[in-house]
């Protein structure tokens, strides 16, 4: 009888979240909706091969992580803009709003996870002890849809 009457609960706590017009996930500041068929203001520290700069060229940055970026905002009809800084200037346009996302061969053990949400694991890195660590993305903290999109395209294409 328990169980009936919380599985009844649930879904009368679905029905009324669906006619308020709520969705999970969701945007509080609107990053997905703002970024698709937008520009997607990307941040990235040089870390290779995961990123790679030349400022010699003046080019776009290279690397596998540039290149998983690229495919999501294709996926998402999103121009790039890149900004190229320290983690530690990045993260905090990315708190300030200014970025969007964050790439650099970020490990799942920055110390930037109580300023920005990690992705899941993508990849992995080798670490100078030998041993191997996930690598991950930084995105704005509460910015769920956005970051669920950018898993599901990483689950889809990361190698």
């Amino acid at each position: 009888m328990r169980r009936l009457v919380g599985a009844s609960g649930i879904a009368a706590l679905a029905l009324a979240l669906a006619g308020c017009g709520l969705t999970v996930p969701s945007d509080p500041d609107g990053t997905l909706e703002t970024v698709s068929g937008g520009v997607l203001e990307v941040g990235v520290t040089p870390n290779p091969p995961f990123t790679e700069i030349d400022d010699a060229d003046d080019e776009e940055p290279s690397g596998t992580e540039v290149t998983l970026v690229e495919s999501f905002a294709a996926s998402i009809d999103a121009e790039l803009s890149w900004t190229v800084g320290s983690e530690e200037d990045l993260v905090r346009q990315l708190e300030e709003g200014d970025l969007d996302l964050v790439i650099g061969g970020i490990t799942e053990q920055t110390p930037w996870a109580a300023h920005a949400a990690p992705t899941r694991a993508y990849a992995q890195a080798l670490q100078p002890d030998g041993s191997t660590t996930g690598v991950v993305m930084l995105t704005p903290m509460g910015e769920n849809a956005f970051l669920a999109a950018l898993e599901q395209h990483l689950d889809e294409a990361a190698p």
